[in-house]
């Protein structure tokens, strides 16, 4: 579900409540000792705890002064849930599981931030008449008309327990940017906003980005990012707003909208921090700065566009350490995960990772690097940008303004006595011919290449004018990888498999080697069993937290050489590749799902 839907609330109300459009004036419940007795009283009613643990609470609260609430709640005898649950039913005011519910993030701005923590109270749902709003205390009359008249409607307060409360407050907020530094946003920039043609507007509106405001939203904007694990922040002007829109997991998702008029401010603070020309606008401009999120520093690569209504900012997030990635959490799995590691143990030869961008071809390669970093070995490393430092490996970045490219590199390379070298990526004939000489020349190389499969990659080097011969005879191993979303451990569950996708599952696994869809069926009884994500506050609503690689990967074998020095196409080379065990990424897609890692449709989705 998208975070911008509404669905109807699962509000738990008892058999006998009444669930009315609750006034503040209709409101005349105020706890009291006699309320205090009838929630005790439910508590031994409903079983949750017997004669004993009742005298218990009572002489507790007589001996220390509290009351029985307070002594329920710190004497750990019922969940926070299920007392606020027996309040519900005890008031006579229906109850709220936030869990349950997708909020619409509009919904949610109904009141601010600060304002949502001080009363512990969110808006959840609104419609033309009213708004429902979840509270700690929905039997505080002051509380609920200061509610009412804060949001000039008719409010219908329910019962919540604080916990969720809070965590709504600090991850569907986040660091979302309020109307209030909006306001001051816009008021500081006043209307030096679309940034003029002379110098001196140029330099006035340095001094005007400058101001905290501004600045402040720029910092929100990044923090949110930091926060959420976004890989990409987009800042996209459009005719009559700024959308900020976030990739988290692989999904581009819009999360705020700015006004129009803080469009050039907003641009000019991220060109100023990234070390760029503030006055040009007319050409695409490159740059980094760095931030520092808790304790965790992350640089930021900044590309900035000039579109249709103004300048686009995309900003990639690179988070420092990412090294430390085991090779078996990128998702490699069984002979495919066997065939890489043998692979890496060569002293000699090609080992090609293959796949778009953001296909997590970087995060693999570092974590093969991991394993063959050693201080007996000289490691070089030559990308596009550096995206992840890794101590003890000598990292170069390609610099096409000072000549610096991916050959010229290369070559200085081997001037370097290196034993394993990285490339990020191989674009061109000259960058892939130093690549296949520097391996005959006694060298392990790494490299990336942009194609579909892993078997388009033979035809792709042949078409850089890489003679076959020499793939033939260099050419190790090559994986192809994209990256599925995972399903979110903190609201999965699970369903049975219908017979449609049953018979989905065994056509795509009926090709694999060693393995039988039918036997593994008959192995758990006649029933498959997936995993769903339903979504909650900890992914957004999606269902789907992090993400896993999907693999296919195969080692040049005599017959695959054979085939490549004659010129056959990607598709016969699969054909061959699957016959000696290649499975295929939708074949490992669909283990993950029998796994319960994702699910089939986020499988598809990536793979078509």
């Amino acid at each position: 579900m998208g975070i911008n839907q509404v669905i109807q609330p699962n509000a738990v109300v008892p058999p006998q409540v009444t669930n009315p459009a609750i006034m503040p004036s209709a409101l005349n419940l105020t706890p009291n000792s006699q309320q205090a007795n009838s929630l005790i009283n439910k508590l031994l009613e409903k079983g949750f705890i017997d004669q004993v643990k009742y005298n218990e609470i009572k002489v507790k609260a007589l001996n220390t002064g509290k009351t029985i609430e307070e002594v329920i709640t710190a004497g750990n005898y019922i969940t926070e849930k299920q007392l606020y649950m027996l309040k519900s039913e005890l008031f006579n005011v229906p109850f709220i599981d936030l869990q349950e519910v997708t909020i619409a993030i509009d919904v949610i701005g109904r009141i601010n931030q600060d304002m949502a923590r001080k009363n512990l109270a969110v808006a959840f749902e609104e419609t033309p008449e009213l708004i429902k709003l979840a509270m700690e205390d929905p039997l505080d009359i002051q509380k609920v008309k200061f509610l009412r008249t804060l949001l000039g409607k008719r409010v219908e307060p329910y019962f919540a327990d604080p916990d969720s409360i809070k965590e709504i407050i600090e991850t569907r907020y986040g660091t979302q940017i309020g109307n209030e530094e909006v306001s001051e946003a816009l008021e500081d920039v006043g209307e030096v906003v679309d940034i003029g043609n002379t110098l001196s507007e140029t330099e006035d509106l340095q001094v005007e980005i400058t101001s905290a405001p501004v600045a402040r939203i720029v910092n929100m904007i990044l923090e949110f990012a930091a926060k959420h694990k976004a890989s990409d922040v987009h800042i996209e002007p459009r005719e009559n707003k700024i959308a900020v829109r976030y990739r988290v997991s692989g999904v581009l998702t819009e999360k705020l909208i700015l006004p129009k008029k803080l469009g050039s401010a907003v641009v000019s603070r991220i060109k100023i921090l990234s070390n760029l020309k503030i006055d040009e606008h007319r050409v695409p401009q490159d740059g980094r700065f760095q931030i520092k999120s808790d304790s965790e520093y992350i640089d930021l690569r900044v590309s900035i566009m000039p579109a249709v209504y103004g300048e686009k900012v995309v900003i990639r997030l690179l988070e420092k350490g990412g090294a430390s990635i085991n090779i078996k959490d990128t998702g490699i799995r069984g002979r495919a995960h066997d065939l890489y590691l043998e692979a890496l143990k060569k002293t000699q030869g090609i080992v090609l990772v293959t796949g778009p961008t953001g296909s997590g071809k970087t995060v693999t390669l570092a974590a093969s690097l991991k394993i063959l970093n050693r201080p007996e070995v000289n490691i070089m490393t030559l990308e596009d940008p550096v995206e992840i430092r890794i101590d003890g490996v000598t990292q170069v970045q390609v610099n096409a303004d000072v000549g610096l490219t991916f050959a010229k590199g290369l070559r200085s390379f081997l001037r370097q006595d290196p034993d394993i070298i990285m490339v990020g990526e191989i674009r061109d004939r000259e960058t892939a011919e130093l690549a296949v000489q520097a391996s005959l020349t006694g060298h392990l190389v790494l490299a990336t290449l942009h194609t579909n499969s892993a078997t388009g990659a033979i035809p792709r080097l042949t078409d850089m004018k890489v003679e076959p011969f020499l793939l033939a005879s260099t050419v190790n191993l090559i994986t192809a990888q994209r990256l599925t979303r995972k399903i979110c451990e903190h609201c999965l569950y699970t369903v049975e498999a219908t017979p449609e996708q049953l018979n989905a599952i065994r056509d795509v696994l009926s090709g694999v080697k060693g393995f039988n869809f039918d036997s593994y069926l008959a192995n758990n009884g006649g029933h498959i069993i997936l995993n769903q994500g339903k979504g909650c506050p900890n992914c957004s609503d999606s269902g789907y937290k992090g993400r896993i690689g999907i693999f296919e990967v195969f080692k040049m074998s005599e017959k695959i050489g054979a085939m490549t020095i004659s010129h056959e196409s990607a598709g016969v080379i699969e054909k061959q590749a699957i016959e000696e065990g290649m499975t295929t990424m939708l074949q490992d897609g669909y283990f993950k799902v029998l796994e319960g890692a994702t699910t089939m449709e986020e499988v598809l989705r990536v793979i078509n």
